[in-house]
């Protein structure tokens, strides 16, 4: 078998074609990331008061009603960085609240659009999806005014008017439209539109330009199939839009663009630079491993060789038994003998004898020998006994070269 032959059969792809494999592989990760991260944000909630619903209660119609009036769909707010660009405040935002909107998400976006105009449109039915038809839903019955006060109370100080209304038809903008069934009001003296005396379906709010629908059959697509409806509909937000065509819906309410979690932290600045920084690294520490420096480091052996790992694994065992500290007294007496040996001390000397036959071998200090000996003696720590070791292996060593 030739060596060509050899290299194909151990490895079947080229380098190339392995390092393109994996950054496609890399790639597609990172962008199922960040299509798995915003997702939610731009998919479109079926059934309900929202702007995409098709069912009774949603707004679809109307946002398809000012698209072909006006010649381009209506915007919609997705985040609080929709609300605070330059360009939101010239638009009339409109707020449709379903009865699962979030009142968190309605607090902080009536603190944002302090001073520009909005039109929050209460809600008014309890509906259950219909299965078999996405975006369908069927009409349960009316919401309790409790439940619905709660909502208006958070944007002004008023209630739902507790009196039936006995209008056949209300004048909007000039035009007559039928009153929808189980009509919702609220007292007002000064009404924009008027269901009867002190009977008003849109008010404005004294001290802000809010305004606020309190029947949102008038705009929504049940209301819509009536023509007259659909027409008082457009000139409903014309009389309250600062410019035409300028008309803003939220979708904040409703579940879109205000849920955090830790994937948008990682991707969303300030961390973004956080997570840029540990991608470089790992690619660094990547094209690093894909070549050795030098020949790999052998494993060293667990008890090494020779008489320096000897001493220190003898060391190291002492010090674990805590013993070091005796060994100052046992040391001076080997090297009171040792000494004794390499200087010709006479046979049999012993303990004090033999200090003073050693201390009489040092001309140039009395009872040298015996001072390093009592230092190496009365030791009791490390340091100590280090100190005078180094003394009585001096003293030693300065009367064998004197010897000599």
């Amino acid at each position: 078998m030739s060596a060509a032959t050899t290299e194909a059969v151990h490895e079947p792809f080229s380098r190339k074609t392995l390092f393109w494999g994996i950054f496609a592989s890399l790639l597609a990760a990172a962008g199922f990331f960040l299509l798995s991260t915003y997702a939610p944000d731009f998919r479109q909630p079926e059934g309900g008061a929202t702007p995409f619903s098709k069912g009774g209660t949603g707004y679809a119609g109307l946002v398809e009603w000012l698209k072909l009036t006006n010649g381009q769909a209506p915007p919609m707010e997705r985040g609080e960085k929709d609300l605070e660009s330059p360009l939101a405040s010239t638009f009339l935002l409109v707020v449709t609240i379903a009865p699962g909107s979030d009142p968190a998400a309605l607090d902080r976006l009536i603190k944002l659009r302090t001073g520009k105009p909005t039109l929050f449109v209460l809600p008014k039915w309890q509906t259950f999806p219909l299965f078999g038809h996405d975006g369908w839903e069927t009409k349960v019955g009316r919401l309790p005014n409790d439940f619905i006060n709660d909502w208006l109370g958070r944007i002004a100080k008023a209630k739902l008017g507790e009196a039936k209304n006995t209008l056949p038809q209300i004048n909007i903008a000039g035009r007559m439209v039928p009153v929808p069934d189980e009509l919702q009001w609220v007292a007002d003296d000064r009404p924009l539109i008027a269901a009867g005396n002190g009977e008003a379906i849109l008010t404005e709010l004294d001290n802000e330009p809010f305004y606020i629908l309190t029947d949102p059959d008038f705009i929504n697509n049940a209301g819509l199939k009536d023509e007259q409806t659909a027409a008082a509909a457009l000139d409903m937000i014309a009389m309250l839009e600062p410019a035409k065509g300028a008309v803003m819906f939220d979708l904040t309410l409703h579940g879109i663009g205000q849920k955090y979690d830790l994937a948008k932290l990682l991707v969303e600045p300030p961390f973004l630079a956080l997570t840029l920084s540990v991608l470089v690294a790992a690619a660094l520490a990547f094209l690093h491993g894909l070549g050795r420096f030098g020949p790999p480091k052998a494993e060293g052996r667990a008890i090494a060789f020779g008489k320096q790992a000897l001493v220190d694994t003898t060391a190291t065992l002492l010090r674990h038994a805590g013993r070091l500290q005796g060994l100052g007294d046992r040391y001076a007496t080997l090297m009171r003998q040792r000494a004794g040996a390499l200087l010709g001390a006479p046979h049999g000397l012993q303990g004090e004898a033999l200090d003073r036959w050693l201390d009489s071998r040092d001309r140039s200090e009395a009872h040298g020998f015996t001072r390093c000996f009592q230092a190496a003696n009365e030791s009791n720590s490390l340091a100590g006994m280090h100190e005078a070791a180094e003394q009585l292996h001096d003293w030693t060593a300065r009367r064998l070269s004197e010897r000599r």
